[in-house]
C-alpha cells in the first residue's frame, strides 16, 4: 500500500475520560447530531459537524481538520507526521505497542504530570490516533496547545484541605493559555465565595495573594491561622460587591443553580470592581446547555470542562 493522505470532512472530538456519555449528549442536544459517524474509543468523528460551530465543552480536544494517513511502516508514519509539524500527541485506544513505537520516533513532548504553576508553550499541538494497523486519523490543527488537550498535576496528598484545589490550578493555567492572565500573586486581593473547606483558598494563599474567604462554615484550621487569609462567616452571594471592594480575582465553587450563579456574576461584572473571575457551573440533574451558553456569551469568557471536573462546567473570565 503506498503512503497517502485522505482529507476528511467534519471534525473529531476526544471525550474526557469517563465523560463519553456527556459528549454524546452534547453532540445530540446542542448540535443535533444523533450519533458520531465513527467512534474510536473516546474519539468521536463527526462528518456533519458544522465547521463554524463552537467545539463541544465535553471534548478534551478537537481535531479541527482531520485527515487519514495511510502508511506501510512505523518509520513512515512518524516521518509523514513530522513533515507536517513538530508536535504530535497520541490518542491511543488499540494497537498500543505500535502506537508507542510511532510516538518514540516523533519529537519529544511532555506527557508527564506537571508541577503547579506550569508554563505551557504556546506552540501548535497535533493529535493522532492509530485506528487501523496502517492508518492514522490525525489533525495538525487542534483546539488546544496541551497534549491531547489534557493537563494533570502532581498531587499533594498532605497539605490541601480538599482535592478541589486541582480544579483551580487547572483553571488558572487555562486562564493564562486563553487570555494571557498572570497568576494571582503577592499584593493582590482575591475573594472566594463559599470557600469551605478551603481548597481554592489554599492555592491562592500559596501563590502569595491575600484572600477574603466567605462561607457559613469555617475553613480548615490551618487556613484560619494563615495571615494571608481573612475569613468571614456569611452567605457570600448576599454580599454586594461594593461591600467587598475592588478585587483582582473573584472565585466561586459554590453548589447552586446556574441561574443564581449567573445573576451573582452579573452583579460583579456590572460593578466594575473585578476583571478576573473563575466559577464552577454546578448542574442539578442533567446539563443545562442553555444556562451554560449564557456564561459562554459573556464577552472575554470561556466555558470549559476541566480534567478535574465531574458533572459540572467551569467559566473563566479575564479582561485585559
Amino acid at each position: 500500500m503506498p503512503i497517502y493522505i485522505e482529507e476528511k470532512r467534519g471534525k473529531a472530538f476526544l471525550a474526557f475520560e469517563g465523560m463519553e456519555s456527556f459528549l454524546q449528549a452534547e453532540l445530540a442536544e446542542r448540535f443535533g447530531l444523533s450519533s458520531p459517524t465513527e467512534q474510536y474509543g473516546r474519539l468521536f468523528f463527526c462528518q456533519d459537524f458544522p465547521q463554524d460551530a463552537p467545539d463541544p465543552w465535553f471534548a478534551q480536544c478537537a481535531m479541527q481538520k482531520p485527515f487519514l494517513l495511510h502508511f506501510e511502516s512505523i518509520g513512515q508514519a512518524a516521518a509523514e507526521l513530522k513533515k507536517i509539524q513538530r508536535n504530535w500527541a497520541p490518542c491511543s485506544y488499540q494497537f498500543f505497542r505500535r502506537a508507542s513505537l510511532i510516538q518514540e520516533k516523533l519529537p519529544y513532548i511532555n506527557l508527564k504530570e506537571r508541577t503547579f504553576p506550569a508554563k505551557i508553550p504556546q506552540t501548535p499541538m497535533g493529535l493522532y490516533a492509530l485506528i487501523e494497523q496502517n492508518a492514522i486519523l490525525a489533525s495538525a490543527q487542534t483546539s488546544s496547545v496541551l497534549p491531547a488537550g489534557k493537563i494533570a498535576f502532581v498531587e499533594d496528598h498532605v497539605n490541601p484541605p480538599s482535592r478541589a484545589y486541582l480544579k483551580l490550578q487547572e483553571s488558572l493555567t487555562l486562564a493564562n493559555i486563553f487570555f494571557g492572565a498572570e497568576l494571582p500573586k503577592a499584593g493582590q486581593k482575591c475573594f472566594e465565595a463559599g470557600a469551605c473547606p478551603g481548597g481554592w483558598t489554599w492555592v491562592l494563599a500559596g501563590l502569595g495573594a491575600s484572600v477574603l474567604a466567605v462561607d457559613r462554615a469555617p475553613l480548615d484550621d490551618r487556613l484560619m491561622k494563615n495571615p494571608l487569609v481573612t475569613f468571614q462567616a456569611h452567605d457570600a452571594f448576599t454580599l454586594p460587591p461594593e461591600e467587598i471592594g475592588p478585587c483582582d480575582w473573584v472565585f466561586s465553587d459554590v453548589i447552586c443553580y446556574p441561574d443564581r450563579l449567573y445573576d451573582w456574576v452579573q452583579k460583579w461584572l456590572q460593578s466594575g470592581l473585578c476583571k478576573n473571575m473563575i466559577c464552577t457551573i454546578k448542574m442539578q440533574g442533567g446539563i443545562d446547555w442553555a444556562a451554560a451558553q449564557k456564561f459562554a456569551d459573556i464577552p472575554q469568557s470561556r466555558v470549559v470542562h476541566l480534567n478535574y471536573n465531574k458533572h459540572e462546567l467551569t467559566w473563566i473570565h479575564c479582561q485585559k
